[in-house]
């Protein structure tokens, strides 16, 4: 039997506020978290801004020795995992631990701890590599570190899929719970690549923007986008089967209606021309949810200022869409917070669920002037206090994958 799934707690690390409620007024406030990179020298660089978490305290929120023994993207899982388990109000002692379950994503991992350690093998040699390099650079950690914080037995698992990491991990928790094999899953996406060979390597693809204004550094669907800004942060979100939520009183945010997942299966780094992929992964999560494209009332798109991207997920939501496409409202939470690699998904799944709570869709910041058939409404000059009762999430990562997640008003 298939069974409602719900949204029930929410935890985010952002660019622009490390938790949920200051994240999503600075959203509303279209507040930019894009600036100079401070973690390294830039000087030999081409890419110069990111956006980077800031006054990120983690002794504080997680003691001097778990974070001592924590790489900064499990910091980030397991400080909004606390904010959004917290929220949720599901008591531990009251649960089988074996039916709470953990499906969290990070695209990279410990990246900056390999290239510490790196430096020392090559400087020091082998016995000065530090003895938990290993579990804290595998990408698995956050979804272990998460389940061992909160005491959380069943299963877990880390879904790896580039850019497309935190919203495959929020669509198979929903799986999870919708199939019997969990009543709570904790699910999302976390990273922490802004580092020496993060931006490196990035730059190389010629994926970053060059620009050093930061006012337009970030500007999905614009005509003089040039590249994206690399951000790091996660986000997190509780999912419960509606009857476990509804006998132990818990707040209702949203309801999670469809989870659509392809793969282009045509380029490494590009997604398909046509958008005929992340179109499939659209059609399919509002096949799922029930929705005609009509009743979709807003997509935060996956936006990330490529030209690439923006251009083909434009026609991805054509296609997908149909004509609804041209009144649907669209915008890119990735204007402010840059993007968030793995994290991505998992942080704007959180600003749809908010959007619909309080019925407003953010205006896509740094948007001044639409680029070649970008010609859809991407909420530019301004947010709107509107009806949001249906959204859609997009993501496409490197390697093809394409992922949208669909939810919805919570009714009885």
């Amino acid at each position: 039997m298939e069974r409602r799934v719900v949204v029930t707690g929410m935890g985010a690390i952002t660019p622009i506020g490390n938790n949920v409620e200051t994240f999503w007024n600075n959203v509303k406030a279209g507040v930019l978290g894009i600036d100079e990179i401070t973690k390294f020298d830039t000087t030999d660089y081409s890419a110069k801004l990111a956006a980077e978490v800031k006054d990120f305290n983690a002794k504080e929120v997680l003691g001097f020795k778990q974070a001592k023994r924590l790489s900064p993207f499990s910091q980030y899982a397991v400080a909004a995992a606390k904010e959004a388990f917290a929220q949720s109000g599901i008591d531990m002692e009251k649960e089988d631990p074996y039916r709470v379950g953990v499906s969290v994503g990070s695209g990279i991992g410990g990246l900056g701890d390999m290239e510490e350690e790196h430096v020392k093998l090559l400087e020091k040699g082998p016995s000065r590599v530090k003895p938990l390099l290993v579990p804290m650079m595998i990408t698995n950690m956050a979804a272990g570190n998460v389940a061992i914080d909160l005491g959380l037995k069943g299963k877990c698992v880390n879904i790896v899929t580039a850019c497309a990491t935190g919203t495959h991990c929020i669509g198979e928790a929903f799986r999870t719970i919708k199939y019997g094999e969990a009543d709570v899953m904790v699910a999302g996406g976390t990273e922490s690549a802004i580092t020496p060979i993060g931006v490196a390597g990035f730059s190389s693809l010629t994926a970053l923007t060059k620009e050093t204004d930061k006012t337009k550094a970030s500007r999905p669907f614009d005509k003089d986008r040039s590249g994206f800004v690399m951000g790091e942060g996660a986000g997190i979100v509780v999912l419960e089967e509606l009857q476990h939520a509804i006998n132990r009183g818990a707040n209702i945010f949203a309801e999670v209606v469809g989870y659509g997942a392809t793969c282009d299966a045509y380029h490494i780094t590009s997604p398909a021309e046509d958008g005929s992929g992340a179109a499939k992964a659209m059609t399919l999560a509002m096949e799922e949810a029930g929705v005609k494209p009509e009743e979709v009332d807003y997509i935060n798109a996956h936006g990330t200022s490529t030209h690439h991207n923006d251009l083909f997920e434009t026609r991805a939501i054509k296609l997908a869409l149909g004509e609804a496409a041209k009144s649907v409202k669209i915008n890119s939470t990735k204007s402010m917070i840059g993007h968030l690699l793995g994290a991505a998904g998992g942080v704007e799944f959180i600003t749809c669920v908010k959007s619909i709570q309080d019925n407003y869709i953010h205006q896509t910041i740094g948007l001044e002037n639409e680029g070649e058939e970008c010609d859809l409404n991407y909420m530019k000059g301004s947010g709107e206090k509107c009806t949001v009762k249906v959204a859609l999430s997009n993501s496409l990562g490197f390697g093809g994958h394409n992922g949208t997640l669909a939810v919805k008003k919570y009714e009885k």
